[in-house]
């Protein structure tokens, strides 16, 4: 599977899962549901602040939620889901088993 049609899963299962309800989008919507339990990965775009990143890291990594950096950008997560997010966390066990995968390794 070339980049190209791993970024089109990606987007495809991000679609499903938030229509089910699964996906937190947002840096206070990750810290809610972190706090709740429900996280299971988070998702942070290729061009979020240092910043940002960091601290999604440092909360994700303390209650051991894997985070990876895509290929996706702000503006793409915009047009495919709706809604201007760079931090996207994944609330169901299959759906983050599934974009996970997609994700690749660690990063």
């Amino acid at each position: 599977m070339n980049n190209a049609e791993k970024l089109n899963g990606l987007f495809g299962s991000l679609t499903i899962c938030r229509k089910a309800g699964q996906l937190a989008m947002g840096f206070d919507p990750m810290k809610e549901a972190l706090d709740a339990g429900k996280a299971h990965a988070v998702i942070i775009a290729s061009d979020i602040s240092p910043k940002t990143e960091k601290e999604v890291r440092f909360f994700s990594e303390k209650r051991g939620i894997p985070v990876r950096k895509t290929e996706m950008t702000l503006e793409g997560i915009s047009r495919a889901l709706g809604k201007k997010a760079g931090i996207l966390t994944v609330c169901g066990e299959g759906f983050a088993e599934k974009i996970l995968s997609l994700c690749g390794d660690e990063n």
